[in-house]
């Protein structure tokens, strides 16, 4: 019997969640997907040093304020993370702009085509990029005008139906619903300690996703995010793509269980249908989901939080040089 993951890759698109060169190597997925939360715990490491002092170099070159400089530090950092990650997968990358940006879609726009840009100086074939946005309204209207001048979005922070089904009417090409931070909010909010893979509530969140997605001719990749262990994984088995810890990867490497496939677009059904959705109906129905509400805040305020930090251990090399 093979392993649950080499069955799991034969009908599911399996992506590293890392900014970690060493373990993308080890793994050899086929996408790879980062945030500032993974490219900080990687620009700890010696192998992120020479792209850190290149990107520095760079944004001195490029002049400006201290704070304009830090931004293009961090964001030339996650371009030079991007393309070496490029040269270890066959497939695509996600790079995420500043999640500082996520309620201004002038400004995501802005910064979107500037990573886009500084790709293709890197001699980066840009069809291989996927810029990350937060699932905001105001996100989710930059990434139809992006997809609108041929630049691919993945649209990240989704916890809600109502986000799926906007970025679906969007033209969005992937979404990254977060199924463990779903799982997460319930288990704090009931007062259990676990849920049976079956009646997870992030597995059941993007199974809804993924069904109504196929069933109406929606093209929008789902990707399945977030995991906290491999039970989640195996219950979304057949979703297009899943994004998956080394950690994890690693569980279903050394499992050598049968695993059967759960979604498949041949079988899709869903009762949920809708229309055209303006902005009104979108706050409306996420102000109804106090879980998507209050995870997508926090996700927002946790990915700052992490590109601040960033920002700062940028600061502190480029004073040292």
């Amino acid at each position: 019997m093979t392993s649950k993951l080499d069955q799991l890759k034969t009908m599911t698109t399996v992506v590293a969640d890392t900014g970690d060169i060493e373990a993308i190597a080890k793994w050899r997925p086929e996408d790879a997907t980062t945030n500032p939360s993974l490219l900080l715990k990687a620009a700890a490491s010696e192998a992120y040093r020479p792209m850190l002092d290149k990107a520095v170099a760079e944004a001195r070159r490029r002049g400006g304020s201290e704070a304009e400089q830090l931004t293009m530090a961090t964001d030339m950092l996650a371009v030079l993370a991007g393309k070496e990650i490029l040269k270890l997968i066959p497939g695509v990358v996600s790079t995420e702009v500043d999640a500082r940006l996520s309620f201004d879609t002038a400004a995501t726009l802005e910064r979107a085509r500037r990573l886009v840009e500084l790709y293709d100086k890197q001699g980066v074939d840009t069809s291989r990029v996927l810029i990350k946005i937060a699932a905001t309204w105001e996100g989710i209207r930059a990434a139809e005008q992006l997809e609108k001048e041929g630049i691919h979005c993945n649209l990240t922070l989704l916890f809600s139906f109502i986000q799926a089904a906007a970025c679906a009417q969007a033209g969005a090409f992937l979404i990254s619903p977060f199924v463990g931070r779903i799982l997460d909010w319930h288990l704090a909010s009931s007062g259990r300690d676990s849920y049976p893979a079956a009646e997870d509530p992030g597995v059941l969140s993007v199974t809804r996703i993924y069904n109504y997605y196929k069933a109406n001719g929606f093209n929008t990749v789902v990707m399945g995010a977030s995991f906290r262990n491999t039970g989640e994984i195996e219950m979304l088995a057949g979703c297009d793509r899943l994004t998956i810890s080394p950690a994890l990867l690693q569980e279903l490497k050394d499992d050598e269980g049968e695993l059967p496939q759960r979604l498949s677009a041949r079988s899709a059904s869903s009762p949920d249908r809708f229309g055209t959705i303006d902005e009104k109906l979108f706050r409306w129905e996420s102000n109804e989901d106090a879980m998507a509400t209050d995870k997508l805040a926090d996700g927002i305020r946790r990915f700052t939080a992490d590109q601040i930090t960033l920002e700062s251990r940028v600061r502190q090399l480029a004073k040292a040089a």
